[in-house]
């Protein structure tokens, strides 16, 4: 049993077998049956090298840390905790890996199968990727939708009204006994002086001199 999970071809199907798993819990919910025939596929790994005795506590440690991260990753937002497990399962099997040579060629190629798998699930299966639905923010607030970011004062539009303060150039002025924020067009307008709103962008009133 120990030189048949430890020979480099088992190792290289084991590794393959839990990479592929992982990609297609990205495209789960929830975890499911391909987690769990990935996670099963390294514990063989790592139950053979440690019978051989190559993987240690602290490898077995770091792998199950890693496999908590993944499984939280679906349970938390953005993708710290799975990218944290994942690099910590990639360092785990490098720790438990008697020869770095041997096992840097079986991740190259379980990581080469995963990310065919993964281009299969969107381009041939229309997959939607869960965890990169997760860090990005779809949702749009719409004006129509009744969302605003600012009072959008357009009925300001063409007023004529009086500088209340220095304008250089923002300043305050005043419209029909109304007191509003605006901005000069780019010179300098003192207090007292008449203006004409001629832009209204948002909660941003542009004013020119009347002369």
């Amino acid at each position: 049993m120990v030189a048949f999970l430890t020979d480099p071809i088992v190792i290289t199907v084991l590794l393959t077998i839990a990479g592929i798993g992982i990609v297609m819990e990205l495209f789960s919910p929830k975890f499911g049956i391909p987690g769990s025939i990935g996670v099963v596929a390294l514990l063989l790994f790592f139950y053979g090298h440690y019978l051989a005795g190559l993987a240690g506590i602290g490898a077995f440690a770091l792998f199950v840390a890693g496999i908590i991260l993944i499984f939280l990753e679906f349970f938390l937002p953005g993708a710290i905790a799975g990218t944290l497990g994942v690099a910590a399962l990639i360092f785990s099997l490098f720790l438990a890996g008697g020869n770095a040579l041997q096992m840097s060629v079986s991740i190259l190629i379980a990581l080469f199968f995963s990310i065919l798998s993964f281009f299969i699930m969107i381009r041939i299966f229309d997959k939607k990727l869960v965890l990169f639905n997760k860090m990005v923010l779809f949702d749009s607030a719409r004006k129509e939708d009744g969302y605003v970011s600012n009072i959008n004062r357009t009925d300001l539009l063409g007023m004529e009204g009086t500088a209340l303060t220095i304008l250089r150039p923002a300043g305050t002025a005043i419209f029909n006994n109304e007191r509003v924020d605006v901005v000069s067009e780019g010179g300098f307008i003192d207090q007292n002086i008449k203006i004409k709103v001629i832009k209204v962008e948002g909660a941003r009133i542009v004013v020119r001199e009347i002369n």
